[in-house]
C-alpha cells in the first residue's frame, strides 16, 4: 500500500495537462541528449559561476580544489550486515497498515543487510551542527549513521569540510541512470561524494478552503486575514530566495550582499509585523496539519503527501508569479561509518528505475533516475506526466524556476550568520 496522490486526483490532472503541450515522453527521457528532464534538473545543482569566479568551495571555478580524504575508518560491512540511513519525513514510500517502507523492506530482503531508516533531519543547519563536533572530533565519534541526505550547499559543506567518505561507483552498476545533468554539479564534480536522493520545489502551500481565494504570489500571503497563520521555511535558500525574486533578484546570478539584505529585511518586517507565525524547518507540517498555519512557503511534495494523509483536496501548491526555487537532496557517507559498502549498496538500489518509480510515486517530488517515468506512465500514465516529478524544460522557464546559486566560503558563512540572527537561532 503505496501512499501517493490517486490518479483521478484533479491536481495530479491538472498538473499532466500542463506538462503535454511542452514537451513529448521521448524528449523527456533523452538524458545523454540533454533532454527537457535534464536541462530542467541542472537548475537543481548550484550552478557554476563564469571562469575565475568564486564558488562555493571559495576557489576560482578554473581550478576546483579537491576535498580533503582524511583517513577511513575500517569497513565492518562484511561482517556486519547493517546500514542506518537518516532521512528528512515523509521522504520514503510508507506502508500505513504495516507500518514500514515497502521498498526499503525488498532491498534488506534480497541482500540480507537490516537497513534501518530515521527521520532525524528536520533542517541542514540543526542537523549538521549537531553531528559536526562527533564528525571532527579526534578521534571521531560514530554518529551511528551511515547514510544522511543533505541538501545541495549543506553537501558542499560537508564535502569541503572532508566530512563523508567517497564513492567507490565501480561497485554501483545502477548509479549510471542519474540523469546526465546531475552528473557534474559544481558542489561535487564527478559524483564522488554525493548521489542526488530528490529534488524539489519551494513555492506557496495553502489550504483554499480556509483562506477562501487563490494565492498567486507572495504578496498575498501578508494578508491581514493571514496574520498569525503562515508559516515559512527555515532553509534560507528557500524563503529569501521566493522573496529575492519578488524583489527582482535572479537568485542565480551574482546578487550582491545588499540584495541579500533587502530580502532578510523582507523576512523581519513580515516576523515582526506577525504576518509570519513561524519560521520551522521539516516540523513546519504539522502546523498545517493542525490547522495553526493554513498557508505558507513550502516544498511541493509535502504538500502532496499532506493532501493524499489527510484527505484534504484544498490543499494547494502553486510557484509564485515572481518564480520559485529548485534544490536537490544529496545521499552521502559520513566519515565515521563503518559500513561503507553497505551504504554503496543501499544508495544503488535506489537507482533502479523500478525502485525509483515506485518511490516517486510517493513522495513526489523531482526523480533524478532515467527510466523511472517510462515504469511509473504503466501504471499511472497522468502521474508520469506531473511536472512536479518530470518537469520538462519548458516549464521550468515558464514557472521562473532558479537554482540558488552557489556561496563561496565567506559569503556562506556571512549571511548565514545574518539568516541566523532573522529567524532567531
Amino acid at each position: 500500500m503505496r501512499r501517493r496522490i490517486p490518479p483521478q486526483d484533479p491536481m495530479v490532472r491538472q498538473l499532466a495537462a500542463m506538462a503535454r503541450p511542452s514537451v513529448t515522453r521521448r524528449s523527456l527521457l533523452a538524458g545523454a541528449g540533454m533532454g527537457a528532464v535534464a536541462a530542467g534538473l541542472s537548475a537543481c545543482a548550484p550552478p557554476l559561476p563564469p571562469f575565475g569566479t568564486p564558488t562555493a568551495s571559495g576557489t576560482a571555478t578554473g581550478a576546483v580544489a579537491a576535498a580533503p580524504s582524511p583517513a577511513l575508518p575500517t569497513d565492518k560491512s562484511a561482517t556486519e550486515k547493517t546500514v542506518a540511513w537518516a532521512n528528512w519525513t515523509a521522504y520514503l514510500d510508507y506502508d500505513e497498515e504495516k507500518k514500514n517502507y515497502p521498498t526499503l523492506e525488498a532491498f534488506i530482503k534480497e541482500t540480507g543487510i537490516k537497513a534501518s531508516y530515521t527521520e532525524d533531519i528536520d533542517d541542514n543547519d540543526s542537523y549538521v551542527s549537531k553531528i559536526r563536533p562527533q564528525l571532527q572530533a579526534s578521534p571521531r565519534q560514530d554518529i551511528n549513521r551511515d547514510i544522511f541526505t543533505l541538501t545541495d550547499w549543506m553537501a558542499n559543506r560537508v564535502i569541503r569540510d572532508g566530512l563523508v567518505q567517497p564513492l567507490d561507483l565501480i561497485r554501483m552498476p545502477h548509479v549510471s541512470n542519474l540523469r546526465e545533468s546531475l552528473m557534474d554539479v559544481s558542489f561535487d564534480p564527478g559524483r564522488q561524494y554525493s548521489l542526488t536522493w530528490q529534488s524539489g520545489f519551494a513555492g506557496i502551500g495553502y489550504d483554499r478552503s480556509k483562506v477562501g481565494r487563490d494565492l498567486k504570489s507572495l504578496s498575498d500571503l501578508w494578508a491581514p486575514d493571514l496574520r498569525g497563520k503562515v508559516t515559512v521555511l527555515s532553509e534560507m535558500r528557500d524563503t529569501l530566495g521566493l522573496i529575492m525574486q519578488q524583489q527582482g533578484v535572479d537568485i542565480s546570478g551574482a546578487f550582491t550582499k545588499d540584495q541579500i539584505a533587502n530580502g532578510m529585511a523582507e523576512v523581519t518586517k513580515r516576523i515582526a509585523d506577525g504576518n509570519i507565525r513561524r519560521v520551522k524547518g521539516n516540523a513546519y507540517m504539522e502546523d498545517l496539519k493542525s490547522g495553526n498555519a493554513i498557508a505558507g512557503i513550502v516544498w511541493s511534495g509535502d504538500l502532496f503527501i499532506l493532501r493524499a494523509e489527510t484527505g484534504n483536496e484544498n490543499w494547494q501548491f502553486v510557484i509564485p508569479d515572481s518564480g520559485g526555487t529548485l534544490w536537490s537532496d544529496n545521499m552521502m557517507i559520513p566519515i565515521t561509518s563503518t559500513h561503507r559498502r553497505n551504504a554503496m549498496a543501499l544508495m544503488d538500489y535506489y537507482y533502479r528505475p523500478e525502485v525509483a518509480a515506485e518511490v516517486a510515486a510517493y513522495v513526489n517530488y523531482v526523480c533524478p533516475v532515467m527510466g523511472a517515468q517510462e515504469i511509473l506512465a504503466k501504471e499511472d500514465p497522468e502521474l508520469a506526466e506531473s511536472p512536479f516529478i518530470f518537469p520538462s524544460e519548458q516549464w521550468i522557464k515558464d514557472h521562473k524556476i532558479q537554482g540558488f546559486r552557489a556561496l563561496n566560503a565567506q559569503e556562506d558563512a556571512e549571511y548565514s550568520a545574518m539568516w541566523a540572527k532573522v529567524v532567531g537561532n
